[in-house]
């Protein structure tokens, strides 16, 4: 599956960097792929062959510094290893290529649409995704399919990936207090799947409309109680 040359003895993933130590350029590189992990812990908790990384660095070579994508999906993995949890991800350990990365385009320009976009088609990365929310006359989102080892940009928002069994997408919505385009997982008929906040919400306006069925219930069932016994009809004694 991995066609580098690499050395007879290779080092565990307890032995290498989580990540290059670079910080982030800002906030959005972190929550971004966060929300999207988020949504995927609770639409696939009870599945356990994937693994989103946010931040952390992708071995592919001993010798070499890893790949560290602000985010990435694999499949066909261990969600858990223990519960110290993975420190990084090695690709000679692990066996599988990501599925697709994420990279959110900063303030400070890191080559997304060359350097990057070059390695990640010689990992074999299936899906690549640019998000850009500084580009005016191009659209923030670019979703890119390895075909024939080449990467070939993919229309529409959200953009379906059947591979994965998910869309991805951006719109404009709230998640931790802020209002702005985020990204999100998307079912095939592009219906967005909701944040973990929206899902809570839901619950609750759930419970409060089960708490007045309830209550309205309880009301009719008195006032025909109060009808019965200006009937002089005792409704405790029924039959």
């Amino acid at each position: 599956m991995l066609n580098f040359n690499l050395p007879r003895y290779l080092p565990s993933a307890d032995e290498l960097p989580d990540s290059d130590e670079t910080p982030v350029d800002n906030e959005l590189q972190e929550l971004i792929p966060g929300l999207l992990k988020a949504i995927l812990l609770l639409l696939w908790a009870e599945r356990m062959d994937w693994f989103f990384g946010v931040d952390m660095g992708v071995y592919f070579h001993p010798d070499q510094p890893p790949i560290v994508p602000d985010g990435f999906l694999s499949l066909g993995v261990e969600r858990f290893y223990d519960e110290e949890l993975r420190p990084s991800y090695v690709l000679w350990d692990e066996q599988v290529v990501p599925i697709l990365v994420l990279e959110v385009v900063s303030q400070n320009y890191r080559k997304e649409y060359s350097d990057k976009l070059n390695d990640y088609a010689a990992l074999g990365v299936l899906y690549y995704v640019i998000y850009s929310s500084r580009r005016r006359r191009k659209p923030h989102l670019e979703v890119h399919k390895l075909v024939n080892g080449k990467y070939e940009l993919q229309e529409g928002n959200p953009v379906w990936l059947p591979e994965i069994g998910l869309g991805i997408g951006c719109e404009r919505g709230n998640y931790c207090g802020v209002t702005r385009e985020w990204m999100y997982w998307y079912d095939e008929a592009g219906k967005r799947y909701p944040t973990p906040e929206e899902q809570i919400k839901q619950a609750q306006q759930q419970a409060q409309l089960a708490q007045q069925r309830a209550q309205q219930e309880a009301q009719r069932a008195q006032q025909l109680a109060e009808r019965l016994r200006a009937l002089g009809i005792d409704p405790d004694n029924l039959i």
